[in-house]
């Protein structure tokens, strides 16, 4: 199999404010590849130690949180409305008040910091612990989630959002536990969440994280204190140049997990929807869509006819040549048109839509290969397969 003209992740990561590093090293000769990156916030990942790390303001994210050679963490604007996300005295005690004890910075947090609170059980019993957020009541769906470790004994606690709670178990490590895609429940006040220990006297449980957001599915922890707070959506663009692409054939693949139930894209093109090669995701209608245009007129297009699960982990490959366009996904083929000519002008790859202004991809890319050669069958066979 050819060597590809740029790649980007497979365990192999450059990251520093404003730039992703992919690279070419044919020949054993490394060159650097940037993408330009923007998240004017701040973000939380799950670093290669196993704590939550924290990145700078335009600081790329790679999350190791579902694989071990890492991640490139892309998602969209979110704001966790719990005010107090660690300190469970913030937290207004329903019931069980006499059976409990709640410290505040008792254990080492998933973070490695002291700031996880633990409740201690003095006897045998349930509390209720409820935090109102400053956000009126919504019908929009929500998500919510928190870190959550036994410390002693054993005991069961309920999470959820407007009294929408789901049983969990904690363990002898940290986990991160989600409910998600949540209708609220209407008790005409702010949007709240529960947190229902049940647990027997000697139980001590650490809790940590706790985060509720609008939403389908739960992101990455943001921390509060007394205030809710936005980490702002990841954008990636504008990586390789004209050197490197080529015009007249090639090969596209692509390592991801799809998050966002929105259209998202993916482009190599020249900047601007003339010229361009577009992977588009339809997530709300479960559809992927191969998309070639040459001088502003479309070349190739599956239109709406291939089906895709975009929540789970994927390898798509698709490659170009006139009067040969071919996809593949997770080892098998998926469309294929006999003519049509290729783009010109190839100057840049988006994680995004063909001028980067919009659809940018929500999820993890585990890696990213860009071939000038276009692959046979079987190589692309080879290469999608999980």
């Amino acid at each position: 199999m050819a060597d590809p003209k740029l790649k980007l992740g497979n365990d192999i990561w450059a990251t520093k404010q404003k730039s992703l590093l992919a690279y070419n090293d044919e020949g054993g000769n490394f060159k650097s590849l940037p993408f330009q990156v923007d998240r004017i916030s701040g973000g939380t990942y799950l670093g290669r130690n196993g704590l939550v790390q924290y990145a700078a303001s335009n600081e790329p994210r790679v999350d190791f949180s579902s694989n071990t050679k890492g991640g490139l963490l892309l998602e969209p604007q979110r704001t966790n409305l719990c005010l107090y996300s660690k300190t469970l005295s913030s937290w207004s005690v329903l019931n069980g008040a006499s059976l409990q004890t709640i410290t505040d910075n008792d254990a080492i947090a998933p973070d490695g910091t002291q700031t996880a609170s633990t409740i201690t059980f003095s006897s045998n019993g349930s509390s209720l612990l409820r935090h109102f957020s400053n956000t009126s009541y919504t019908s929009a769906k929500h998500s919510c989630s928190f870190w959550l470790k036994k410390i002693n004994g054993n005991g069961n606690v309920f999470f959820g959002l407007t009294d929408t709670e789901t049983e969990f178990t904690p363990t002898d490590e940290w986990v991160r536990y989600e409910a998600n895609n949540i209708t609220p429940t209407n008790f005409g006040v702010n949007l709240f969440l529960d947190l229902n220990f049940v647990c027997s006297a000697g139980d001590k449980i650490a809790v940590w994280g706790m985060q509720f957001e609008a939403g389908t599915y739960s992101t990455s922890t943001i921390p509060t204190s007394g205030g809710a707070v936005t980490r702002v959506k990841d954008e990636v663009a504008n990586g390789g140049n004209e050197y490197i692409f080529n015009d007249s054939e090639g090969t596209l693949f692509l390592d991801l997990e799809n998050f966002s139930g929105n259209t998202r894209e993916l482009t190599l093109g020249d900047g601007t929807s003339n010229n361009r090669i577009t992977i588009i995701f339809y997530g709300a209608s479960a559809i992927i869509r191969f998309y070639v245009a040459n001088s502003g007129v479309a070349q190739a297009d599956s239109v709406f006819s291939i089906s895709f699960n975009f929540d789970q982990r994927n390898k798509i490959a698709f490659r170009y040549k006139q009067n040969d366009f071919k996809a593949y996904i997770n080892g098998t083929q998926v469309f294929s048109d006999p003519s049509g000519n290729t783009p010109v002008g190839l100057s840049r790859f988006d994680f995004a839509n063909s001028n980067a202004t919009t659809n940018f991809i929500e999820g993890e890319i585990y890696q990213t290969k860009i071939y000038n050669e276009a692959l046979s069958d079987s190589e692309l066979a080879t290469l999608t397969t999980i």
